[in-house]
């Protein structure tokens, strides 16, 4: 997978700790991004769903019937 440089503002005491901790700050960003990319579609899914929800669809009950033969 192609990756992108991005570069972000971090203050100094979080940087610090995080260096103190042992924790990658580029591994920690992309998974924040990819969880909040991730919660961002399933806002949009739910948001799309609820303008137009899914509806009985009888051709399916119908075509069913057509395999009983």
């Amino acid at each position: 997978m192609a990756s992108s440089r991005t570069t972000f503002t971090l203050d100094e005491e979080t940087a610090e700790r995080a260096h103190q901790l042992g924790i990658n700050i580029s591994a920690a960003a992309r998974r924040g991004v990819a969880d909040a990319v991730r919660d961002a579609l399933v806002r949009s899914d739910r948001e799309a769903y609820l303008k137009h929800p899914e509806r009985v669809d009888t051709f399916w009950t119908e075509a069913e019937a057509w395999g009983e033969a």
